[in-house]
């Protein structure tokens, strides 16, 4: 449908004229630096003292609707689109400002986003729907999308034909579940199991993982001994860690054997190395069904690496091999700002 298709429906009547009148969706207000909103919404009938208000809005002409029985009114479309989009964990208000529905997390998660439907439907014209970027925690009541109709006026099959591409793929957006896991700690390192140093990694990885609602259970300390590492993650496994994170002895100096200890407890479908910085020397795998992630000393000095990008996934049930470690690398490397303020960044973003 083209612009002069869509508006010939549509017909206008001067401001002054209409008073009485009903108007026929939100008209929008912007105070540079102060206000962005609605000043008037629909239903609202127009008065005589509302005149000289639309005037300085740019509003001379007030649109009269006369919706055929094939087109739809932005508000009802936005409603419809909302309902095709809104996944698992998504929400939205009944209410539609400005032509315009928001749809949230209802509780703390992972967001996932359907980018190839994602962008058949916006592909279509006259609807859209942006996102927050995939793999982003938002916590409950945040807004992950908006969708609209673009026009005030639009044709009810186009509508359907992309509300029908939300239900096809279960919703574009979702919001996934952290499961709350018992983790297990093995902080490594001879200098820090002999006392030459005080350890600091151990409440690195307390914070993060009670951050995101798991406990910390079992805490073992160990050497650069590859056998009394693997005998660590043993008993962590033993006392009923669901999780089990190691800490340093990542790199390629002779005494990093923290892999060789994971190996040797057991682990499978081990990948070691991701395009991330920080974070080149991750590890992840698995011992059984309980997942094994080898973090590199620099989760002890960076505030948010590798760990941060993979943890909330692992956490959603999502099982990361090579090729979820390697689609990281578009965006995988961290800007180390002077203030940091992920997730709302570009860190781990594709």
């Amino acid at each position: 449908m083209t612009v002069t298709a869509a508006m010939s429906a549509q017909a206008t009547i001067p401001v002054d004229q209409a008073v009485g009148m009903v108007l026929p969706h939100d008209i929008t207000e912007i105070v540079r630096d102060s206000f962005k909103g609605r000043a008037f919404k629909k239903g609202h009938i127009i008065r005589e003292q509302d005149v000289d208000h639309l005037r300085r809005l740019g509003k001379e002409h007030i649109y009269v609707l006369r919706l055929g029985p094939d087109e739809i009114h932005e508000n009802e479309a936005a409603l419809q689109l909302a309902e095709a989009l809104a996944g698992s964990g998504v929400g939205y208000a009944a209410e539609v400002v400005e032509g315009k529905v928001s749809l949230r997390a209802m509780a703390e998660g992972l967001l996932r986003v359907d980018r190839e439907a994602l962008f058949r439907f916006n592909l279509l014209g006259e609807v859209m729907c942006a996102t927050l970027q995939d793999h982003t925690p938002v916590r409950e009541g945040e807004v992950v999308a908006a969708s609209r109709l673009i026009p005030l006026v639009g044709m009810r099959q186009l509508v359907a034909e992309a509300a029908a591409i939300g239900r096809a793929a279960g919703g574009l957006v979702r919001v996934l579940p952290l499961a709350r896991v018992r983790a297990g700690l093995v902080i490594t390192g001879t200098e820090v199991f002999s006392g030459r140093i005080e350890d600091r990694f151990e409440q690195v990885l307390r914070d993060k993982l009670t951050g995101l609602g798991s406990t910390v259970g079992p805490v073992r300390f160990a050497p650069d001994d590859p056998g009394l590492i693997a005998a660590a993650i043993t008993e962590c496994l033993a006392d009923g860690a669901e999780l089990v994170v190691t800490s340093g002895g990542m790199s390629v100096d002779p005494d990093d054997v923290t892999r060789l200890g994971i190996a040797l407890a057991g682990a499978e479908d081990m990948v070691y190395g991701t395009p991330v910085l920080p974070g080149a020397m991750f590890l992840v795998g698995r011992i059984g069904t309980v997942p094994v992630l080898g973090l590199p000393a620099c989760g002890m000095f960076h505030g948010i690496t590798v760990l941060d990008l993979v943890l909330p996934r692992i956490l959603t049930g999502e099982t990361i091999g090579r090729a979820e470690l390697a689609a990281l690398g578009h965006g995988g490397l961290c800007r180390n700002c002077s203030h940091c303020q992920y997730p709302v960044c570009s860190f781990g973003k594709a």
